[in-house]
């Protein structure tokens, strides 16, 4: 049997278990076939493996399951963070595929399910190299060392075979080499969401129960979602009122380091940083920066992508914006 996607499923294609023998085609692939199937009075076909390939150079690519955003809940927020390896991961299995008495049986599924372990186990791995992160910090490090290319050098792309939006692949592909050693993280302690949560309409019951502390929102200032020490922009702008927000990173790199700020902009896109240049003197010194956002006559209810990235000899950290017109 010929299993082909539909066209919402695009390029994405998934390993799995089935009772008869079937090869399984993306959406491209499937409409060449059924044309020839239309268009012969005797169609053939042949199926031969020729192996495991790797190094596919359309790789990583974001599957069509890899949920999306943008962040309803908070938009301030940008979701996702960050996307790692879930499609087609062979993995351990409670029981047998195939309904024999196999034992210590695997299987080769897909889904968060997948990726989850992957980003926790890399999360796991930074910590033991770095103890004094908190997870605010290790998320940073992931976030802004993330690889934005696929095999190919070219731009990550989703299941249409597009570039893919940072609602699709967030930050990039988790790199966890890269990770290791960031130069700049933006760290968040556990108190800092207490005035982001009030900020977001958050009753004083529902932040002790989140926090497991009492809190009382009315002794709190609360913040906006776009001011919490988070590694990427999400930023909406209205008329002509311009925004700004302030950022603090921690110096997890060299002692004596030099960073300077580059922003990649779009089409109604404009983006101011002061200041300019970050110099640090010390490990685990923190310098903060503002970032203002400018009305730059983009469509209404448009998202326009961008970026911010501090460069030194040795690193490049990286956070991803969005901006929407409302």
């Amino acid at each position: 049997m010929i299993l082909t996607n539909e066209e919402i499923d695009g390029a994405s294609t998934i390993s799995a278990a089935h009772v008869l023998p079937v090869s399984y085609v993306n959406y491209k692939d499937g409409l060449i076939i059924l044309e020839y199937l239309r268009s012969s009075p005797s169609p053939v076909a042949t199926i031969i493996f020729h192996g495991t390939v790797i190094g596919d150079k359309s790789a990583p690519q974001v599957a069509s399951f890899s949920s999306r955003g943008p962040n309803l809940a908070s938009p301030g927020i940008l979701k996702p963070d960050i996307i790692g390896p879930g499609v087609s991961i062979l993995a351990a299995w409670p029981t047998s595929v195939d309904n024999t008495t196999t034992t210590d049986p695997f299987n080769v599924i897909s889904g968060t399910s997948m990726s989850c372990p992957h980003l926790s186990g890399i999360a796991a791995l930074l910590k033991s190299a770095h103890a004094d992160w908190s997870p605010a910090g290790i998320k940073s490090a992931i976030m802004t060392t993330a690889d934005l290319m696929n095999l190919n050098n070219q731009p990550i792309q989703d299941e249409r075979e597009l570039p893919a939006s940072l609602f699709a692949v967030g930050a990039g592909h988790v790199n966890p080499s890269k990770a290791n050693d960031p130069g700049l993280i933006y760290d968040i302690q556990a108190d800092d969401y207490i005035p982001y949560l009030c900020g977001l309409g958050y009753s004083s019951g529902q932040v002790t129960t989140i926090v497991q502390k009492q809190v009382s929102c009315s002794n709190i200032t609360g913040i906006p979602e776009s001011q919490l020490n988070y590694p990427s922009f999400a930023i909406t702008l209205s008329g002509n009122v311009t925004k700004s927000y302030t950022r603090t990173v921690t110096n997890v790199g060299d002692a004596n380091s030099s960073y300077t700020v580059n922003i990649i902009t779009a089409p109604g896109m404009s983006v101011t940083v002061s200041p300019s240049t970050l110099i640090f003197s010390a490990v685990n010194q923190k310098l903060s920066y503002q970032v203002t956002f400018n009305p730059a006559g983009s469509a209404l209810n448009q998202f326009v992508e961008g970026a911010l990235e501090w460069k030194s000899t040795k690193h490049s950290v990286r956070s991803p914006i969005s901006i929407k017109y409302a």
